[in-house]
């Protein structure tokens, strides 16, 4: 594709299913990126590897644009330079094309997408200014008015609220499915009229786990999984048949609070439609932003291993403590997905949530904490600890509250990097009746 297509048609769905992507770890042959413009002017692509593990990936993917430097390197500039009338024109209407306009593409970008698509399995990877500028412009390039949407009740609460709020607006049809009801989401499509499934594993906040396979096996609409709190060392939704993998990147890739990125993986062609979308909806990631995010890629591996290792304890220590209601944690043997969680996780995740018995139980709860903080995101380096109903998803009615599991003595934990034992030590002080 060399032409941008910029406000063209929605893109319909071909008539034979996509290629099957390649794992990252099967011993067949990777399909090649489409990484760079043919004419850009960067270092060669590094092929990618299939005989590695995944987190040896995230070392040494996406490093092309960097030359022989170790460090990525940071292209700032908004714009560049061209030779001449003619050389200005071609460069307009090329695809992501590195050196003309960084709201199209920039180098810095690119090479977080490249690294992203040798996780992913993916033939490409497009970045966003959030996951939620990925969900929107996904959403909005891949359906129109008329479309239908099936999706998931238990999702993100600013997912939830684009498909009932400018979705809604714009005639675009959403039917909910409870994620872990066997078939729901096909039983769902309506065929000719349903463009997209939606789903979220695991789910925010309730680590409610989609089966991948099932819905990799939907003939007809895209499939999109928000697949950001595994990090694509946890799981490939690709590998399963499913269309477009997404990640809010400001999370467990970034890993350190100090970037807001989100990006989508996928089949170069569909990906390719989807930026011509993107580039007139302005959700552009910041070079800055992209760079950081590269530097947290390095350490994901290592980061994930301990953080994935403190959860666990955590959910063990808080599952047999008397004041706790429910934990919700695939990792435990009690939830009722652990073998589904087990089948298609490479790890059981860096975040759990937990309830108590009501709002006052979880706000003294939380002015007891003394290492970790109240605060909302998730993956980085320190523990953070939200109340859902009152922060994530207090833009839910009661009632969408109640449906999705959201209740007042609802919190959601994520794991950071401090020693493990004083993670749990700092939950079981605060669980503490005071005195």
């Amino acid at each position: 594709m060399t032409d941008s297509g910029l406000g063209g048609p929605a893109p319909h769905r071909p008539s034979s299913s996509l290629a099957p992507v390649t794992e990252v770890m099967s011993a067949g042959e990777q399909v090649p990126l489409h990484l760079m413009s043919s004419d850009a002017s960067s270092p060669p692509e590094q092929a990618a590897r299939s005989d590695v593990a995944p987190e040896t990936l995230a070392i040494t993917a996406g490093r092309g644009a960097s030359g022989a430097a170790l460090a990525p390197a940071l292209w700032a500039s908004s714009t560049w330079e061209s030779e001449s009338l003619d050389d200005a024109h071609r460069r307009s209407i090329a695809q992501r094309h590195d050196g003309f306009y960084s709201r199209y593409s920039n180098p810095t970008v690119r090479s977080f997408e490249e690294s992203i698509a040798e996780l992913e399995g993916a033939e490409t990877s497009l970045a966003f200014a959030s996951g939620m500028g990925a969900v929107a412009s996904t959403v909005l390039a891949l359906c129109s008015a008329g479309s239908h949407i099936v999706a998931q009740r238990q999702l993100y609460a600013g997912t939830l609220a684009f498909l009932q709020g400018p979705c809604r607006r714009l005639g675009i049809d959403v039917t909910y499915v409870d994620v872990a009801a066997p078939g729901a989401f096909s039983a769902a499509v309506e065929p000719g009229r349903t463009m997209l499934v939606l789903a979220e594993t695991p789910s925010n906040p309730l680590l409610e786990l989609a089966d991948l396979d099932e819905l990799g096996s939907i003939k007809g609409p895209f499939t999109l999984v928000d697949s950001t709190f595994a990090t694509p060392l946890g799981q490939q939704p690709l590998a399963h048949g499913v269309d477009i993998s997404l990640h809010s990147a400001t999370k467990g890739i970034a890993g350190h609070n100090d970037a807001t990125l989100g990006v989508i993986s996928g089949d170069d062609d569909l990906l390719g439609e989807i930026w011509g979308y993107a580039v007139l909806h302005g959700a552009t990631p910041s070079p800055f932003d992209a760079l950081n995010a590269l530097r947290g890629l390095r350490t994901l591996g290592v980061r994930t291993r301990q953080q994935n290792e403190t959860a666990r304890s955590l959910a063990v220590t808080l599952a047999d403590h008397p004041e706790v209601r429910a934990v919700h944690y695939p990792g435990l043997i009690e939830h009722p997905q652990h073998a589904l969680a087990t089948k298609q996780l490479r790890q059981y995740g860096t975040v759990l949530s937990f309830e108590v018995a009501n709002r006052d139980v979880a706000s003294a709860l939380l002015g007891r904490l003394r290492t970790a903080r109240i605060a909302t995101s998730l993956g980085g380096p320190e523990t953070i600890v939200c109340h859902p109903a009152t922060s994530t998803h207090a833009s839910l009615t009661p009632d969408e509250k109640l449906t999705t599991g959201v209740s007042d003595g609802l919190l959601r934990v994520s794991i950071g990097l401090e020693d493990p034992a004083d993670v749990v030590a700092d939950f079981e002080q605060a669980l503490e009746t005071p005195a």
